[in-house]
């Protein structure tokens, strides 16, 4: 029974995380570092949104190999389902007229990452492509996790700067707001040993 009620967390958590990304995208205020790195790709590639994702995902993977870093199920699951889940999303998602359902949207799609991540990391089948990457340089460097993620995220922020993704309003509060709300619904989600469980506090 907790066997299937982490798969279902799991699954769920994914899905809604591509759903978050396309309401960030449509809203047109501003995505998340990665989300600016993926739609710039997307712009200069002419692959779609949720294509890019999945074949970042690929890449960033190929990376854990000489830092020896296994994935789980979790892992592959999150490179595929969240570009696919993404394309569903936009598909049936409109990109909104009035400043303040744009808002709506963005917010709303801030505070569904945040629930969505808690989910698929909670679940505890192990870490996305990107969550492994940074694990993987804190365990080869000795660096803090503070300080390589922060790193990671400035680099594909310009990046995708670069290449035209879209900084704004969003990439901000995304970048104040996420810790404290995976942080909140991860308190609730967690199923995980103890051991592999970070303080909350």
């Amino acid at each position: 029974m907790m066997m299937r009620r982490r798969l279902i967390q799991l699954y769920a958590g994914l899905l809604l995380y591509g759903l978050a990304s396309a309401l960030m995208l449509r809203s047109g205020l501003g995505l998340d570092p990665w989300g600016v790195f993926h739609q710039g790709l997307e712009k200069h590639t002419g692959l779609t949104f949720g294509t890019v994702v999945l074949i970042v995902g690929v890449v960033v993977m190929l990376l854990w190999i000489p830092m020896r870093q296994r994935p789980g199920l979790g892992t592959i699951s999150n490179m595929l389902l969240i570009g696919i889940a993404s394309d569903a999303a936009l598909a049936l998602i409109g990109p909104p007229v009035w400043i303040p359902a744009r808002i709506a949207m963005l917010i709303s799609g801030i505070v569904l990452c945040g629930v969505a991540s808690a989910a698929y990391i909670g679940a505890g089948f192990g870490p996305g492509p990107r969550d492994g990457l940074m694990t993987g340089l804190v365990a080869r460097t000795g660096l803090s996790i503070r300080l390589v993620r922060t790193t990671i995220e400035l680099c594909v922020l310009a990046g995708g700067w670069l290449l035209g993704g879209t900084v704004g309003l969003g990439t901000v509060l995304f970048a104040f707001g996420i810790g404290s709300l995976v942080q909140f619904f991860l308190a609730m989600m967690d199923h995980r040993p103890a051991p592999l469980r970070p303080r909350l506090t």
